[in-house]
C-alpha cells in the first residue's frame, strides 16, 4: 500500500529524525502539551454539539414543543452560523497578531456559556437562535486545532496526530449516551429542572472550566510558544520550514487566501471531504438510529457507545498506517467500502443483530477516513503556512455545509429503516471514494512533470 516509489523521496519531508535526541524531545514535549488539550477541547466542542441528540430521547420536542421537521431544523441551523465564521477565524489566526492559545480558549467559554443557555429554552424560536449561535462560538475551534497541529508536526507526523484528535469526537459521541442516562436518571425533577436541562447545564460548566486551562497549556506560534526554551523554539520554526511543500515566501492571511482558491486541487479536496462528511450525517441521528432497533430509552442509549469506541480505534490505526506509509487512496478506498457495505446492511433487512453490526460498520469506516483526507490536504496544499490554514478552512466549511442539508435526510416517517438516508450515505460513500482515486491520478501526474523538470525532490506528493 506504498505510494509507488514515493517513500524514499519524501523522507526529506520533515519526518521526526529519530537519530536526533533533541528533534525526539522536542516532538514529546508538543506531544505532551498539546495532544490532550486539544483532545479535551474536541471531546468538549463534540459533546456539547450533540447533546441535543440526547435531549431528544428525554422529551425536549414535548417540552418545548417541536413540531414536523422543526428538531431537524435546529440540527441544520448549528452549521450555517458555524460555516459563516470558519474562515474569518483562520484568518485572525493565521495573521499571529492573536496569540491562539488565548484566542481559542476565549471561544471556547463563549460556546460553553451559549451550550448551557440551551437549558433556559422553552419554545422552537429559542432553541434556534441558541443552536445558531452555538454554531457561530464553535466554529474557530477545529480549524483552528488544525492550523494549531499544522504549525508543529511536519507531514508525515500530522496523520497520526489527526486521527488521535478526531477520536475524541467519536469518544464523545460514544460516551454521551451513558453520560445522558447517568444524568436523566439521578437529575431528573430535581429542584423541578428536567433531566435534558440538566444535561445541557453540566456539561456547559464543565466546558467552561476546561477552556480556563486551555488557555495556559496551548501553544501559540512556534518562536512565540512560552513553555518552549529558545532552542524549542528555533528547532520547532526550523523543522516545520524544512518540511513545508515549496518553501514559499508567508506573504500575510489575503496573500495565503488568493493562493489557496487559485489551486485547482483545493476544490477536489473540498468535494471529497463534502462527500465523506455528507456520509457521516448520521451522528446527528445515532441514538435515533439505534433507537430503531426497538430497546427502551436507557438501553438504547448505553448501546450507541460500542459502535464508536470501535470506530475510535479503528480511526486511529488508519491514520497511524496511513502516516507511516505515506499513503491516502487505499486508506480511504477500503475504509469507505467498509462503510458502504454497513449502510447497505441497515437499508436492506430489519434484523436487529444485523442492524447493530452496521452501525459498527458504517461508524467505524466512515469515521476512519477523516485524519486522512486532512492530512492529505495539509501535505499538498501546504506551500505557505498561510495557505495551509486557510486551505484546511475552506475545506472544512464546504465540507461542513452537508450538515445543513443532511438532517433533512432522517425524517420520523422514515424509520425504521431510514431507507433515504442510507442510499444517500452509500453513494456519498463511493463519492468520497471516486475523489481520492482522482486525487491519485492528479498528483501521479504532477509528480511526473515534476521529475522532467527537476523539481521532483523538492515537490514530490504523497498519494
Amino acid at each position: 500500500m506504498k505510494a509507488d516509489g514515493l517513500q524514499q523521496e519524501l523522507d526529506y519531508s520533515g519526518a521526526t529524525n529519530k537519530s536526533d535526541p533533541a528533534e525526539l524531545a522536542l516532538v514529546r514535549k508538543l506531544d505532551i502539551r498539546i495532544m490532550p488539550t486539544l483532545w479535551a477541547m474536541y471531546f468538549l466542542n463534540y459533546l456539547d454539539r450533540n447533546t441535543i441528540a440526547q435531549a431528544r430521547l428525554d422529551g425536549l420536542e414535548d417540552d418545548i414543543g417541536l413540531q414536523g421537521n422543526q428538531y431537524n431544523t435546529c440540527i441544520s441551523i448549528l452549521f450555517v452560523g458555524y460555516l459563516l465564521m470558519q474562515i474569518p477565524s483562520n484568518m485572525i489566526m493565521s495573521t499571529g497578531k492573536v496569540p491562539p492559545s488565548t484566542y481559542m480558549g476565549a471561544c471556547m467559554m463563549i460556546w460553553a456559556v451559549v451550550s448551557a443557555c440551551t437549558a433556559l429554552v422553552h419554545d422552537y424560536k429559542g432553541l434556534v437562535l441558541v443552536r445558531f449561535f452555538l454554531g457561530i462560538a464553535e466554529a474557530p475551534y477545529y480549524p483552528g486545532a488544525l492550523y494549531m497541529l499544522s504549525l508543529f508536526y511536519t507531514r508525515k507526523e500530522l496523520a497520526t496526530r489527526l486521527a488521535i484528535l478526531y477520536s475524541g469526537n467519536i469518544i464523545a459521541t460514544s460516551v454521551s449516551g451513558l453520560i445522558a442516562v447517568g444524568t436523566f436518571n439521578t437529575l431528573s425533577g430535581v429542584h423541578g429542572i428536567s433531566g435534558w436541562r440538566w444535561l445541557f447545564i453540566i456539561e456547559g460548566s464543565v466546558t467552561f472550566g476546561v477552556a480556563i486551562v486551555a488557555i495556559f497549556l496551548l501553544p501559540n506560534h512556534p518562536l512565540k510558544t512560552t513553555w518552549l526554551t529558545p532552542e524549542e523554539r528555533a528547532l520547532a520554526h526550523e523543522r516545520i520550514q524544512r518540511d513545508t511543500v515549496g518553501m514559499e515566501e508567508n506573504r500575510g492571511a489575503r496573500a495565503g487566501f488568493m493562493q489557496a482558491i487559485r489551486d485547482p486541487r483545493l476544490y477536489l479536496f473540498c468535494l471529497m471531504q463534502n462527500l465523506h462528511l455528507s456520509a457521516c450525517g448520521f451522528n446527528n441521528f445515532f441514538p435515533t438510529v439505534v433507537g430503531s432497533l426497538g430497546f427502551d430509552r436507557t438501553l438504547t442509549l448505553i448501546l450507541t457507545c460500542p459502535p464508536y469506541l470501535v470506530s475510535g480505534i479503528a480511526g486511529i490505526v488508519v491514520g497511524l498506517t496511513s502516516g507511516k506509509m505515506n499513503e491516502r487512496t487505499w486508506h480511504i478506498t477500503l475504509s469507505m467500502g467498509v462503510a458502504a457495505i454497513g449502510f447497505i446492511i441497515s437499508c436492506v433487512t430489519l434484523n436487529t443483530a444485523a442492524r447493530y453490526v452496521s452501525c459498527f460498520l458504517f461508524a467505524s469506516g466512515a469515521y476512519a477516513v477523516n485524519s486522512v483526507i486532512l492530512g492529505w490536504v495539509s501535505a499538498t496544499l501546504g506551500q505557505t503556512t498561510e495557505k495551509k490554514g486557510i486551505s484546511l478552512s475552506i475545506v472544512n466549511v464546504v465540507a461542513n455545509a452537508s450538515y445543513i442539508y443532511t438532517p433533512y435526510l432522517y425524517p420520523k416517517s422514515d424509520g425504521p429503516r431510514y431507507l433515504t438516508a442510507m442510499s444517500a450515505n452509500t453513494a456519498f460513500a463511493v463519492g468520497t471514494v471516486a475523489c481520492a482515486w482522482g486525487m491519485k491520478i492528479w498528483l501521479v501526474r504532477t509528480n511526473k512533470k515534476n521529475r522532467a523538470g527537476g523539481t521532483y525532490t523538492e515537490l514530490a506528493y504523497a498519494y
